[in-house]
């Protein structure tokens, strides 16, 4: 049996029919979502860069407030010293004898180390302190920052 031929029908080379207005659709829902998202970004930015900002200019005001505290710490250090040296030198012009003379040496240099240490812990607590001033505003907002990318 011979199969027969059949003329292709014009069906055949139809195209699908096509609904523009849902294609339109489809791209505005798109763009529309796409502009929230983008305007929720653009919010987080701008919080994060006004909370970095403020995390900054608390930073510097901390660091010039420190450095004010540790200028005058040294100031009292230097005075201190000088003080000691000053009321040495006057003792040392009432010297009688040289024992006198070593005895008198021998407690300004025992004085001055204990004053020494003294100052030094003195400026390393301040210095910490500052330390921990200037380093807090930044590391708060690292913290919300962090905890916020972590819930995301």
């Amino acid at each position: 049996m011979a199969t027969k031929k059949t003329a292709p029908s014009a069906e055949m080379f139809e195209f699908p029919a096509f609904d523009m207005t849902k294609m339109a659709d489809g791209y505005r829902e798109m763009a529309d979502k796409s502009v929230n998202q983008t305007k929720e970004a653009y919010a987080k930015v701008k919080t994060v860069a006004e909370d970095a900002t403020k995390a900054i200019e608390a930073t510097m005001e901390n660091a010039q407030a420190g450095t004010v505290e540790l200028s005058l710490k040294a100031i009292d250090t230097a005075r201190a010293n000088a003080e000691h040296s000053l009321s040495h030198m006057e003792a040392m012009l009432g010297v009688k004898s040289v024992a006198q003379m070593f005895e008198l040496q021998t407690g300004f240099f025992r004085k001055q180390a204990e004053m020494m240490v003294d100052q030094a812990k003195v400026m390393q607590d301040a210095a910490k302190k500052v330390a921990e001033d200037v380093s807090k505003p930044v590391k708060t907002v690292s913290e919300k920052a962090i905890a916020e990318i972590k819930v995301a």
